[in-house]
């Protein structure tokens, strides 16, 4: 673990003065009454790259996700997401970012159609997104079911709905808590595309796929349990044997 802790101590290459990442975060604190959740974490994330999150449960990786997506207001620390500051600018912020979280936010009253229309409500999409509408559907292989009521659909079912609510809008930021959770091998191939790493797209996932994450991802975010940084930085500085080592509790 060595390797870890030399990583830690290394100075951040300074961001060109040109681009502004699009996360930075510093010093971020979020605490619940007199428990602290994460406690002092800074990284960075340039545009157009991917952070995987990792770690424990009860390491804070959800309470991250939701700091970045404006539902929960950061206790102490700077928060910049697509260059906002939050929460001051959390309204500028919101209608750029796409949320994928263990809740779907769909409304179980209505059918899929009717729930995507309102997200395109929502964002105030034009006549454009009539057409993404069914387009997205069909995509994730949801569109016999488009006049369903959510609340008859299986849970993969509802996840890839989720996915196209999380997308509609095509917004700059993808944050996404455990993005494959209740699919099975082909539904995930489904949203892949959708959600996945691609050209220009940047991501905040939280993950326990390490050997994915490690290989797949360009940065890498590591909390132990109680919200501390295990590691920060390039996937490539972290093994997967000491990214488990962090899981297990340890340094």
């Amino acid at each position: 673990m060595a390797e870890i802790a030399a990583v830690q101590r290394e100075s951040p290459p300074a961001p060109s003065p040109s681009l502004s990442p699009a996360i930075a975060l510093h010093g971020l604190w979020r605490e619940f009454g007199d428990r602290a959740v994460l406690r002092d974490v800074t990284v960075e994330l340039a545009d157009g790259e991917t952070l995987a999150v990792l770690g424990p449960n009860g390491a804070g990786k959800t309470t991250l996700l939701r700091v970045l997506a404006t539902l929960l207001r950061p206790t102490a620390g700077e928060v910049s997401v697509l260059g906002c500051a939050l929460p001051r600018q959390a309204w500028k912020a919101r209608g750029r970012i796409g949320y994928l979280g263990h809740e779907p936010l769909l409304y179980r009253d209505l059918t899929c159609a009717e729930n995507l229309r309102f997200q395109a409500r929502l964002h105030g999409l034009a006549g454009d997104a009539a057409a993404r509408i069914p387009e997205l559907l069909d995509r994730v292989r949801m569109s016999r079911w488009a006049d369903e009521l959510v609340r008859s659909l299986s849970a993969g079912m509802v996840q890839r709905l989720a996915v196209c609510r999380a997308v509609l809008h095509e917004p700059d930021l993808l944050l996404l808590d455990e993005p494959r959770s209740h699919l099975d091998p082909e539904a995930a191939g489904l949203v892949e595309p959708l959600i996945g790493a691609g050209p220009g797209r940047t991501r905040v996932v939280v993950t326990h796929e390490i050997e994915a994450a490690l290989a797949e991802d360009d940065r890498v975010l590591a909390l132990r349990a109680g919200g501390t940084v295990a590691y920060q930085g390039p996937a490539s500085g972290l093994s997967a044997g000491d990214a488990r080592a962090i899981y297990r509790g340890g340094p």
